[in-house]
């Protein structure tokens, strides 16, 4: 008999409520795999002024709810790290609302889930990975951009940082999560560079995905304001920011 794998699903939300029901939808009608068990679903309301908390309040899930909410945006990547950290199972998926990866490819995870590696990442970026709807030429060629400084500056091999599915062991979120400070755009590059800095396991899966309409992405603004949090991610890691003899509170590192 198949050993079932506890799952949590962490969900971040930032002014989403046009996508929610998609989303909801999308998770009632999936059929788990017979080596999963879901554990939660835990959406984290990041300051949304739209209808998005009443909508993840009153939508029913067949799986358990939770709903982590505070009214000041804060980042989609302290976000991240609010909704890891509440996570109690094996492993934590971590997904985009907008479900541009489709929840049935979490099954080309599952291998690697028994097999108990650290970080498995989704990648758009493999000859082997299928993207049904690009991102417009200019995005999509400065995410390539984007990639190859973020392999120069931080040094970590991975062909997809930003991809929006990710699953993480038990001990991945314990040693990453607690010591993570990056709060927005460049917190992807930061886990995966923090799950290097730790030895752990890291393993790259081609997945399907398509792009959505409704991004919150300032092309301009928000590629500088990310080569500035990989220049800061060195400096932590340089500086010792990211020592594991830190003092921690529940949602990062102490100032």
């Amino acid at each position: 008999m198949t050993k079932k794998i506890p799952l949590t699903i962490v969900i971040p939300v930032y002014n989403e409520a046009s996508r929610l029901e998609r989303t909801f939808t999308s998770l009632n009608q999936w059929r788990v795999p017979v080596d999963l068990k879901i554990n939660q679903v835990i959406f984290v309301n990041d300051g949304s002024t739209d209808a998005s908390l009443k909508i993840l309040k009153n939508t029913p899930l067949k799986f358990s709810k939770k709903v982590i909410s505070y009214r000041q945006n804060q980042g989609k990547g302290y976000a991240v790290r609010r909704g890891m950290l509440a996570s109690t199972s094996s492993y934590t998926l971590l997904m985009d609302a907008d479900i541009a990866t489709p929840l049935n490819e979490l099954k080309k995870l599952l291998p690697f889930m028994h097999n108990q590696t650290g970080l498995i990442i989704g990648t758009r970026k493999n000859g082997h990975s299928t993207v049904t709807i690009h991102q417009p030429w200019i995005r999509e060629n400065m995410g390539k951009v984007f990639t190859k400084l973020t392999q120069l500056i931080l040094g970590v091999n991975v062909t997809d940082f930003t991809c929006g599915f990710k699953a993480f062991s038990r001990e991945a979120v314990d040693k990453i999560f607690p010591l993570s400070q990056i709060n927005r755009w460049g917190y992807d590059s930061e886990i995966i560079f923090l799950g290097s800095k730790f030895n752990l396991s890291i393993q790259e899966v081609p997945v399907k995905w398509a792009d959505q309409k409704g991004t919150k992405v300032n092309l301009v603004k928000d590629s500088i304001n990310s080569l500035l949090e990989l220049l800061t991610i060195r400096l932590n890691s340089i500086s010792g920011a990211y020592s594991t003899n830190q003092n921690f509170s529940p949602l990062g590192i102490l100032k």
